[in-house]
């Protein structure tokens, strides 16, 4: 028996596999300085999923979000060139849900497309979604970089 398209192109087990998994990678994070957790899921094309938690550090601007967690792991795991990325889940522990914030907004923009559903689910497990454009709107992504021209200097 197949299952139906539910939100955003997802399927019903999709969405409860990637909200699980979000959920669960809080448990990964290390912020001992704020104890703001944030977890992060990655639903691959090829349907599995890559995990990242917040990793932060005690000269704060070397912390590293939830979201570019799972994102470097991914790309460094080959996971862009096996058909890159259907859906990304966010889980904090306050309601309502935190969305990623503007660096990892511009981090996701490099390697997903603007209709890419972002989950974000709160302390009571309730999510909100919203696409990366509406999250981004007028992002500048690596389609607005000129191509090199492989004549110009020669």
């Amino acid at each position: 028996m197949s299952e139906t398209p539910h939100l955003h192109g997802l399927t019903p087990t999709e969405l409860k596999t990637l909200g699980e998994h979000a959920i669960a990678a809080k448990s990964l994070a290390y912020c001992p300085y704020s104890n703001f957790r944030v977890g992060c899921a990655l639903l691959c094309a090829d349907g599995s999923y890559v995990l990242g938690a917040n990793i932060e550090n005690a000269s704060y601007p070397v912390t590293i979000c939830a979201e570019r967690t799972a994102f470097s792991k991914a790309i460094v795991e080959g996971r862009r060139e096996s058909g890159g990325f259907k859906a990304v889940g966010v889980s904090t522990d306050i309601s309502p849900p935190a969305s990623p914030c503007g660096m990892c907004r511009q981090f996701i923009r490099e390697f997903c497309d603007l209709q890419t559903p972002i989950f974000m689910w709160d302390a009571k497990g309730d999510y909100l979604v919203m696409t990366l454009e509406q999250l981004l709107p007028m992002s500048f992504g690596p389609d607005q970089l000129q191509k090199p021209d492989p004549n110009k200097g020669k």
